[in-house]
């Protein structure tokens, strides 16, 4: 994995302003390509980690399999990481296409001004971690309207973090809430069907609980999630409580 101690490189968010760093993350150089999002080819390699489960990866390929893998191996093998932002009500959420060589993945990452460094969510890759988001943090994010990011977009929004989430608590209304999001960006034949398939596999770490003692913060039951205490990389108790806080619905 990259080294997540150096200095992020020169990129420019997406209003325009020219940032010098994201502390605490190191990589790059990094891009902006927010027309990314409009293509459906590169949805069905985003969300590819989400299926799990017999027939699911054909519900999300179909017949576009070979031409999403040559998409994304070109999408992989640029000079350039993709970076992708949503604001969130304290800070923002920053997805980084990590095109390191021999270590290609998606880092789900989390910064304020006020913060010091940018506190890693999850890692989508060879060395998966997570989940680093619930789903109500996730709608949250995706519908909060906020300007300043890659998109205002409520779908793409929730379908770009979609990988970052697990959650035994999903509501009965997400299946129709993901359905209307990959009719809206993708072309899959079946977007109900999927939508039912994506919520119960849930990514490689499966849906985990999320629970909250007394004042203190939300955190994860799952096993790899850097919000979980019982994990040793987990994040330390003061960092846990400011991310919950600037991630709460």
């Amino acid at each position: 994995m990259s080294d997540h101690g150096a200095m992020m490189g020169a990129v420019t968010n997406d209003v325009g302003v020219r940032a010098d760093r994201i502390p605490g993350y190191g990589g790059g150089p990094f891009g902006r390509f927010p027309e990314l999002l409009d293509e459906p080819l590169f949805w069905l390699g985003h969300l590819s980690s989400c299926a799990q489960g017999e027939g699911v990866e054909e519900m999300l390929f179909g017949a576009d399999y070979e031409a999403a893998e040559e998409f994304h191996r070109e999408l992989s093998g640029r000079a350039e990481w993709p970076v992708f932002t949503v604001p969130v009500a304290a800070g923002r959420l920053h997805v980084v296409y990590r095109n390191a060589e021999g270590d290609v993945g998606t880092d789900y990452l989390l910064h304020h001004p006020d913060w010091d460094r940018a506190e890693l969510l999850a890692v989508d890759g060879g060395h998966f971690m997570g989940p680093g988001l619930s789903w109500a943090e996730l709608t949250a994010a995706a519908d909060n309207g906020l300007p300043g990011g890659s998109t205002t977009d409520p779908d793409s929004r929730l379908l770009l973090l979609l990988p970052a989430c697990g959650d035994t608590a999903v509501p009965v209304e997400a299946v129709g809430r993901l359905a209307a999001a990959l009719r809206a960006r993708t072309a899959v034949e079946e977007p109900e069907g999927l939508a039912v398939a994506l919520l119960e596999g849930q990514g490689p770490c499966g849906p985990v609980s999320w629970s909250a003692v007394g004042d203190g913060p939300r955190i994860s039951g799952g096993r790899y999630s850097f919000r979980n205490p019982a994990n040793p990389l987990a994040l330390s108790a003061d960092r846990l409580v400011r991310v919950a806080a600037a991630l709460a619905p």
